[in-house]
């Protein structure tokens, strides 16, 4: 019988594949193939559906299965867990692989969008600049810490630390001085650095025309709107906008029991950087908001009225993900709000 469906656990250099046929019987059993012999193996298959964890690679190797007639499906760890040949203890890379086979043929699995070459290429931009304000932040902190050890307390405001620091630089002793004045050079390096990210950032926003629409929406910057391209394209693997938006885990949680309905904390579920890009787009949406007139600013100020702060800003941050949806899935026909 024809191979169906094949599960691949992906790996640095040793992977493992496991496909069944049509009456779901183990069909190829492979706990062991070399890095450089998968793509050979996998262009000799016959067109079926192939499924992978959504880890380092899998993308890339996504891509190249799809050259040759598969139908490839990422899904998120976390779903492909409870597959596993759990009545077996322990765990190894042929259960994970059939685990994935098992787990790629649920009818509701919801799989993750394979990026195209300009996606990650532009994802690799906001995760280095995440990590070049990782850095400064760390940066920062490492300044105070060694001031405090000389009686010197700062505040956790960024321009008091750098302002104080400098100041009080010619104080410190010996090798104090020195190692605070290279901290302050590589905080300024740092400083250059995501300065210069922030134009890569902004020239890739020039460049869009969805990117351009999306920033028209009140919240939206250049960095929300790159990195809202990046992770989810045209958004069609999403039904509708609060799917979406409970991707994001910007919906509340359900504890619900015997026919009571309980909505708890946001599931902060989806990735974190992208969350926190709507989030804080939300506070400048509501801080702006008080004496404008336009639709959404009346509706964020009595949601604030009404529900008070910190849930207004989840609840625009949460609409604004599903306008960023609507945008990205319909093109054209989406309208503006008044």
């Amino acid at each position: 019988m024809a191979i169906l469906y094949v599960g691949i656990d992906l790996a640095k250099n040793v992977f493992a594949l496991h496909g069944v046929d049509e009456a779901g019987k183990p069909a190829l059993v492979r706990p062991s193939v070399p890095r450089a012999k998968l793509l050979e193996l996998v262009a000799a298959l016959p067109p079926c559906v192939i499924g992978m964890e959504a880890c380092s690679g899998a993308h890339h190797w996504a891509r190249l299965f799809l050259q040759f007639g598969h139908t490839v499906h990422l899904m998120a760890p976390k779903f492909v867990i409870p597959y596993r040949l759990s009545g077996r203890r322990g765990k190894n890379d042929a259960a994970d692989a059939a685990a994935i086979c098992e787990a790629v043929q649920r009818p509701n699995m919801r799989f993750v969008p394979i990026k195209v070459l300009a996606q990650q290429a532009q994802l690799s931009v906001h995760r280095v600049r995440q990590g070049f304000i990782e850095q400064r932040t760390g940066t920062i902190n490492r300044i105070r810490g060694l001031l405090s050890e000389f009686g010197i307390v700062l505040p956790l405001k960024a321009a008091t630390v750098r302002r104080e620091a400098t100041a009080c630089l010619e104080e410190l002793p010996g090798w104090a001085n020195i190692t605070i004045g290279d901290l302050l050079s590589e905080l300024h390096h740092l400083d250059e650095r995501i300065a210069a990210y922030d134009r890569h950032i902004a020239q890739i926003a020039r460049e869009d025309a969805r990117a351009r629409q999306l920033m028209r929406l009140s919240g939206i910057g250049e960095t929300t709107a790159t990195a809202l391209l990046a992770m989810v394209g045209n958004g069609h693997e999403f039904k509708c906008g609060r799917q979406f938006a409970a991707w994001l885990g910007l919906v509340p949680g359900q504890y619900s029991s015997g026919g009571k309905s309980r909505l708890g904390h946001i599931t902060k579920a989806g990735d974190p950087y992208l969350r926190s890009l709507l989030i804080l787009g939300a506070r400048a949406v509501l801080n702006s908001a008080k004496g404008k007139t336009d639709s959404v600013s009346l509706w964020a100020t009595t949601l604030a009225e009404r529900r008070g702060y910190w849930k207004a800003i989840v609840g625009i941050a949460a609409k604004n993900a599903r306008m960023c949806w609507a945008m990205l899935s319909r093109g054209e026909q989406f309208a503006m709000p008044a």
